[in-house]
């Protein structure tokens, strides 16, 4: 991992190791106790690095860093798109929908308007990107609501379908306006951002849609032929999955969108029934890259954004984690027949977490060095801050406090409505 601006010595990858270890022998009774992953890993990585005792140096714009973060994402969006299908999300397409189609969008403009409102000098196009970049919703930093069984299974459902693909959409969003903004800024070189985006969009959708799709049609006839084993197929899928992503970038198209088109033409091509076994082995990785780059995050980006903290960025971060997140979501559920509390609880737990943060080193990367690059990454690195902090805490106490309160709900009653199995792993607590 080292480049010369990356770790310092080989303090680094034994401190992973070491925290991941511990996390994983303590992490039911740490649940118990209400605290999350995240809270561990950025913890530990705020203790060593530049904010605390300075032990290991972790550069924000180190080039191995963003490879890490971005190879996370990639493989958690393949997860969640080869998960989805229509038997799975049932009767729960409607409020999904309407979280995703109205919400999200909705969300993104709040949030730009937010933005520019605190920061005028910005413009509304840097605005707008830190919007997008704030937008998608991370479910597993309040793991406890999903997990909650007084929480109605059909409410922890929709969570957790909400924040399985609002990444991926938010995507195509984030990569566009990454380039106006650096073209704005003078940064992007010859080529027009329209060429650069809609070559970028599209040759990832191609390779993400050939490369799930015909490595599915493949996967499936050697399945039927008897010529696999069970660990062979997961890392077959694993395969697959690093090949959506890295076939597109390496010919600089976007790897996050042929990643989660990829999930996507996988399980149409594959029609699998035990998704969850043959998703096993990516989902683990994805896990483990996760804590990773958590403690990254602590290391190499919540001290400089500390540092540099303003009143504005709080209200930033504060009224994208409020308003920003609960209005759309108001509106988005009118007409829905669902409950003012159920909306509210929606509305609140919207935690912002690991595609936030790799979204803003894909900026920084984009942007260089610059003090946009700085503005961009200190709003998200603060606004994950306070959802980690947040959303921890108040996921347990506000489940057993909404549950309580459900349960005397009447059985026809949207959020008691069962339409579709559920698990752990499809309600989001994958990362």
């Amino acid at each position: 991992m080292g480049d010369g601006s990356g770790a310092a010595g080989a303090g680094l990858p034994l401190l992973l190791v070491g925290t991941v270890m511990v996390y994983a022998l303590i992490c039911r009774w740490l649940e118990r106790v209400g605290i999350t992953a995240a809270m561990v890993f950025v913890a530990v990585g705020v203790l060593v690095g530049s904010a605390g005792f300075g032990l290991v140096a972790v550069d924000p714009q180190a080039h191995w860093f963003l490879v890490v973060a971005e190879v996370t994402l990639s493989l958690l969006l393949f997860c969640d798109a080869a998960r989805l299908s229509p038997r799975k999300v049932g009767g729960d397409l409607g409020p999904v929908l309407r979280l995703l189609g109205i919400g999200l969008p909705l969300t993104i403009i709040t949030g730009t308007v937010l933005v520019i409102t605190v920061f005028p000098e910005r413009g509304w196009v840097a605005a707008a990107l830190v919007a997008a970049i704030l937008a998608p919703t991370d479910a597993a930093l309040g793991a406890a609501v999903v997990s909650d069984e007084r929480v109605p299974v059909r409410v922890r459902r929709i969570l957790g379908m909400e924040s399985g693909l609002n990444d991926g959409l938010a995507t195509p969003v984030v990569s566009v306006l990454i380039a106006v903004t650096a073209s704005q800024a003078g940064i992007a070189g010859g080529e027009s951002w329209q060429v650069r985006a809609v070559y970028s969009l599209g040759v990832g959708v191609a390779v993400g849609a050939g490369v799930g799709f015909g490595g599915g049609l493949v996967l499936r006839w050697c399945r039927r032929r008897e010529w696999t084993s069970p660990l062979s197929v997961q890392v077959a899928v694993l395969t697959l999955a690093s090949v959506c992503y890295f076939g597109a970038t390496s010919i600089e198209a976007n790897g996050f969108v042929a990643a989660f088109l990829g999930g996507l033409a996988f399980t149409t091509a594959t029609g699998m029934r035990a998704a969850e076994e043959e998703l096993a082995f990516t989902e683990t990785l994805g896990v483990l890259a996760s804590q990773v780059v958590w403690l990254l995050f602590g290391a190499a980006m919540v001290g400089p954004a500390l540092a540099r903290m303003t009143t504005e960025t709080v209200l930033v971060a504060l009224g994208a984690l409020t308003v920003a997140r609960m209005v759309p979501v108001a509106v988005a559920m009118v007409g829905s027949r669902w409950s003012p509390a159920t909306i509210v609880f929606v509305g609140w737990f919207g935690p912002r977490g690991l595609a936030t943060v790799i979204f803003a080193l894909v900026a920084l990367q984009s942007l260089g060095t610059t003090g946009l690059a700085d503005h961009v990454l200190d709003v998200a690195a603060v606004t994950v801050l306070v959802s980690i902090v947040a959303h921890g805490l108040s996921a347990g106490p506000l489940a057993i406090r909404y549950g309580t309160w459900a349960a005397g709900l009447s059985a026809n009653a949207p959020e008691h409505v069962q339409v579709a199995p559920a698990s752990r792993r499809r309600l989001g607590l994958h990362r």
